[in-house]
């Protein structure tokens, strides 16, 4: 079997942080700027709360079979509430959206490439 790759992004809404946890996330911000977003394995976090409390996780995950992307859209938001919980961050309004890569759809540079390579 081939190895799938899927994309995930679980996204929400920060919920009642104290003064000092929005301060925490303001001087982080820097590291979570939507311009550096990134799927990663582990998860990458973006926000941009001068703008809104909204966030979102972007997370890279693998499987073999098309249905595995429901257990990683599974690990995923496990992994998103973990580390919201383990800071003490409130949320609400969690959803996930998941890709299977391999189920994309070809880009134009790739449509361009793949008839050229024939």
């Amino acid at each position: 079997m081939t190895t799938r790759t899927f994309r995930i992004m679980v996204r929400g809404v920060f919920d009642g942080l104290t003064e000092e946890q929005r301060a925490e996330l303001v001087a982080a911000a820097p590291e979570h700027d939507v311009l550096r977003a990134a799927f990663t394995r582990e998860g990458h976090l973006s926000y941009d709360l001068s703008a809104r409390t909204a966030f979102t996780f972007r997370f890279l995950d693998e499987g073999e079979a098309e249905e595995d992307i429901l257990e990683a859209t599974e690990r995923a938001e496990q992994s998103a509430e973990n580390w919201l919980t383990e800071r003490g961050y409130g949320y609400k309004n969690l959803r996930s959206q998941a890709e299977d890569l391999s189920q994309a759809p070809l880009g134009k540079r790739q449509r361009r490439a793949a008839t050229t390579i024939r």
